[in-house]
């Protein structure tokens, strides 16, 4: 009889534990009742591609400027996220990319027997040189820069990162002088935009075409007083 009674137990403990199985997930769907959202996911307010495109455009960095004061130091700690692919010493081996001494000022695919991809051949019979500018484009999106690039970091957005880290790729070989400051590259220094059709032209700009004091329909002005009198014209910037 006690066998028998062993074995029912057995049996009811396993149909307990199907039951609780099964019914577990219908109990806790009335306990912890969800409806589906109206609409997936968060809103995030972020302003359009065209609104962006509507600001003014950045100015490139003034490196007369910007190079004096430069940290190496950090320029050094930007370029440990490098170091997993370029070494910058002189005599450096190369890696999955070239070694980069003097790289700053010197030639595109500038290390014989590299391997480089044909999108880096195209876009040394573009811009042959690693300049200032150059480098600086490429190190904010290298794969927007020279299209088809096999080196897949993603950029450096940061300004005065990519300056503080060509800075100090600068101090690893180079030759390149540090230019004089541009002052159409500091802040504010955008060109005025010429006058819409239909708007009063700025002060004097009537000059080079109008009869200087003359009466209406008298003989224009030639030799050295029409020379004079069109260099106070302002000129159009170019586009």
């Amino acid at each position: 009889m006690s066998g028998d009674l062993k074995w029912n137990k057995i049996i009811g403990a396993g149909l307990a534990v199907a039951f609780v199985i099964v019914g577990l997930p219908q109990v806790t769907a009335a306990v912890f009742h969800t409806e589906t959202p109206e609409k997936m996911g968060y809103f995030v307010d972020a302003p359009e591609e065209a609104a962006a495109g509507a600001a003014a455009p950045v100015l490139p960095p003034d490196w007369g400027t910007v190079l004096p004061t430069a940290d190496l130091a950090a320029g050094e700690q930007a370029f440990a996220r490098c170091q997993a692919c370029h070494t910058a010493t002189a005599g450096g081996a190369d890696g999955t990319g070239p070694n980069l001494y003097g790289v700053v000022g010197g030639p595109v695919m500038h290390r014989a027997g590299f391997a480089y991809s044909d999108a880096m051949a195209a876009h040394k019979a573009e811009a042959p040189t690693w300049g200032l500018d150059e480098l600086d484009q490429f190190l904010t999106a290298p794969a927007r820069y020279v299209p088809g690039t096999k080196m897949s970091f993603a950029g450096i957005r940061d300004t005065q990162t990519r300056v503080n880290l060509i800075a100090w790729l600068r101090s690893q070989g180079s030759s390149l002088a540090i230019p004089a400051p541009d002052p159409s590259r500091q802040p504010g220094a955008a060109a005025p935009a010429a006058p819409a059709e239909g708007e009063a032209p700025a002060p004097g700009a009537e000059t080079a075409t109008a009869p200087a004091g003359g009466p209406a329909g008298s003989a224009p002005i030639t030799g050295a007083a029409a020379q004079s009198t069109t260099q106070t014209s302002p000129v159009a910037p170019a586009h």
